[in-house]
């Protein structure tokens, strides 16, 4: 019953949401925007309540919940912009949620109803889960939304939760995302750790040390942030850090787990070169490239991998077969499941996950084919987790000693296939771009019984025409 009524409330508070939205949109305030406002406002919500609890408030005097909402007109605008000044300074959690936080609601009418919105509820005392529910929903439907963009910073639950399951993070390790757009793939790890034991010490290293993540935009820090605090997860620190992993702040920290879905392209020639500051690297201006480069560099030796990458990944020459070739000297590239399309915001994309081991290097390569015969599209037919349940199970994590294809010469179609070393290390500059799925119907017809066809259709489509011509006749006279 109580689930029942999760649902239904979580249900009624995504509606409130997006009835909201629905008005700021038509007023020229975009989901993005007003989704991060609705974080900022959200925050000093629950850390008014919090205080009213007698748990304290990090939040200045001047700058609270309750010095907001005593303002109306604009008035209330001014206040709130200057609390978004003052509280971005912080150097703590507060400054990881207002990261560079400026006001995109300058109607105070407007600000008025999100803040009224807020004001109805008491989201401190909520579960962690439910809350956090909430606002993950909110973030799939900003996903969603072509007009933001905000896409690009959204991978699909369904993979995230399948690349977990089978990576099988452990409560005791530590998890990293150098490129964490919401926070995904770290709230997924986290709520697949956090059942593995109920001691104190465990839980405290989990919710506060376990987990590292960055990204390089602002707004994606801020929900983020937002998105893991809900789940009460860094409420003393956030484990989220605004920086461009690939030339910022790069220090020698390695880690157990690394769990990514990187940028894809052309490094922006505004970013700056990677290799001026990560001499070690091949020189390459490929996002991509660069950023497994990055996570083969922070991952412990024996540590596990699982990173979505593109096709040219798999394929280009120059200085990308050369970090393939040291990924598969250096790394156990073990296993790779080929993507379909219509599964990210990019239409077309082709895409794999790598999984892979710091420590030993590669071998055999096991590929599972979720490409060949498949179609997925963001609203229509959206991946589901189900669909990679079979994947899961050939994946065999933690008794890989146990895998069996399922491809073979009596199911030349099967979809999970084994390469072994000799047929990974023959290939054309180490390409990876496994294929041996052919669904193509084949027509075994002689060219007369073709001709054939040809006529009895032909003749079909004479005889429907004159039915047709019939009853016009008709219906004119």
């Amino acid at each position: 019953m109580v689930n029942q009524n999760h649902t239904k409330s979580e249900s009624a508070l995504i509606k409130k949401v997006w009835d909201i939205a629905n008005v700021l949109a038509a007023a020229g305030v975009g989901f993005t925007d007003y989704i991060t406002q609705l974080t900022y406002i959200l925050f000093l919500k629950m850390d008014s309540e919090k205080e009213e609890f007698g748990l304290g408030s990090n939040i200045l005097d001047g700058y609270k919940w309750q010095d907001l909402v005593q303002y109306s007109g604009q008035d209330l605008v001014d206040k709130y912009e200057d609390i978004l000044r003052e509280l971005s300074k912080d150097t703590g959690l507060i400054g990881t949620i207002f990261t560079k936080a400026t006001n995109k609601i300058t109607a105070p009418v407007h600000l008025k109803k999100v803040i009224d919105m807020v004001s109805g509820e008491n989201w401190y005392m909520m579960e962690g889960d439910f809350k956090g529910a909430i606002y993950e929903s909110i973030l799939e439907k900003n996903g969603q939304d072509k007009k933001s963009g905000a896409g690009q910073y959204f991978t699909p639950r369904a993979l995230i939760k399948a690349m977990v399951d089978v990576v099988d993070p452990k409560i005791t390790e530590t998890v990293a995302d150098p490129a964490c757009g919401t926070g995904g793939f770290l709230l997924a790890a986290y709520e697949h750790m956090k059942p593995q034991s109920r001691e104190i010490e465990k839980q405290t290293f989990l919710k506060n040390n376990a987990l590292f993540g960055a990204d390089n935009t602002a707004l994606v820090v801020t929900l983020a942030s937002m998105n893991l605090y809900l789940h009460d997860i860094g409420t003393g620190k956030s484990p989220i850090v605004c920086q461009d992993s690939l030339t910022e702040n790069y220090d020698e920290k390695l880690y157990d787990v690394i769990l990514a879905n990187p940028p894809f392209g052309t490094r922006p020639q505004a970013a700056g070169d990677v290799s001026v500051v990560r001499t070690e690297f091949i020189k390459t201006s490929d996002n991509q490239v660069n950023f497994l480069q990055h996570i083969m560099s922070i991952v412990k030796t024996g540590g596990r991998v699982g990173v979505v990458l593109p096709d040219n990944v798999l394929t280009d020459g120059g200085a990308t077969a050369k970090v393939r070739e040291k990924l598969l000297k250096e790394f156990n590239l073990h296993t790779i499941l080929r993507l379909p399309t219509g599964i990210f915001y990019a239409n077309g994309v082709k895409t794999n996950v790598l999984f892979f081991e710091k420590g030993t290097s590669t071998k055999d390569i096991w590929v599972y084919d979720y490409r060949t015969g498949i179609k997925h599209t963001l609203t229509m037919k959206p991946m589901k987790r189900e669909n990679l349940d079979d994947f899961v199970t050939c994946y065999c994590s933690g008794h890989m000693q146990d895998r069996k294809q399922t491809y073979s010469e009596d199911n030349p179609n099967g979809r999970w296939r084994k390469f072994t070393a000799k047929e990974v290390y023959s290939r054309d500059q180490l390409k990876l771009d496994f294929k041996w799925m052919d669904l193509s119907e084949k027509d075994d017809r002689t060219l007369a019984e073709l001709l054939q066809d040809m006529k009895n259709k032909s003749s079909n489509i004479a005889k429907a025409v004159a039915e047709l011509e019939k009853l016009i006749g008709e219906v004119d006279e």
